[in-house]
């Protein structure tokens, strides 16, 4: 028997418009009457999904979660209190900002606790983050010395062009001589976290602390920063939009893509 669920949200819960469907909203509330616990497990810092826990009715709520910054934050819902956190290293995410201010054609996004600070967002970026309900802050300077008393989370770049993030990743992890996790999301982020910080181990830890056993747990995921949940979890689940390495991983791929009410067809196939 299942006894939770954690689900990416950008290009898995979430359609394209950056909303969940009124469908699995209606399955997240049944899932919920039916104890089981439905966790978002993002790259995203858990500010931004507010809203989303108060369309899926655990916002606020005791015994209720959000596993924030692809493992780098868990999150209880009532007053947000943190109850796991691991922080890039100040030095780390310094390098890694500066490498980056270097190549111009790169976005930046740096996570803190609570917000993101951006730089270097093309139209395309900022369409992106506008319809996903994202906050912002504009990131200046030659370095982080303004960060350098505050945790950072991770920190990402942005750019539509794979090679370019592969070439980015390999020269990070060439010159940076701390251990980090690297992975990529939504076909457009390079995404740098300490090291053995992840989304599957974020979700042993939150299950750990819950009772809940691996197996007792599905994995919802689409792309590259979900790997470590779909293995990590007893059922690992790939939407139909996953790309390839994601759908090899799952031991179950869904007919549903993002667009296409996922969450129900995990009930209709897992629950009924």
């Amino acid at each position: 028997m299942y006894k939770m669920i954690v689900s990416d949200l950008d290009e898995s819960l979430l359609n394209d418009a950056g909303q969940v469907s009124e469908r699995d909203r209606a399955t997240i509330l049944r899932l919920q009457a039916q104890q089981v616990k439905f966790v978002p497990n993002t790259g995203r810092g858990f500010a931004s999904v507010q809203a989303l826990l108060k369309t899926i009715g655990t916002y606020q709520q005791p015994d209720q979660y959000v596993i924030s910054y692809n493992g780098g934050v868990v999150v209880a819902n009532q007053a947000n209190q943190i109850l796991r956190h691991h922080y890039l290293p100040f030095a780390v995410a310094d390098q890694l900002y500066r490498m980056a201010l270097a190549e111009p054609d790169l976005g930046i996004h740096l996570y803190t606790v609570h917000h993101v600070y951006v730089r270097n967002l093309d139209a395309n970026e900022v369409s992106y983050i506008k319809s996903r309900g994202v906050d912002v802050l504009p990131l200046t300077g030659a370095d982080l010395s303004a960060f350098a008393k505050r945790p950072i989370v991770k920190i990402i770049m942005k750019n539509l062009d794979p090679e370019k993030l592969a070439a980015f990743r390999a020269r990070a992890e060439r010159q940076v001589a701390e251990p980090l996790t690297v992975t990529y999301s939504s076909n457009r982020y390079v995404e740098f976290n300490p090291a053995n910080v992840n989304k599957g181990s974020a979700t042993l830890e939150l299950g750990q602390a819950l009772g809940i056993k691996p197996e007792e747990i599905i994995a919802l995921g689409d792309n590259d920063n979900d790997f470590s949940m779909i293995q990590a979890a007893g059922c690992g689940v790939a939407v139909q939009n996953a790309v390839p390495h994601i759908k090899e991983a799952a031991n179950l791929i869904l007919t549903a893509n993002n667009n296409q009410d996922p969450i129900t067809e995990i009930y209709q196939r897992l629950f009924q």
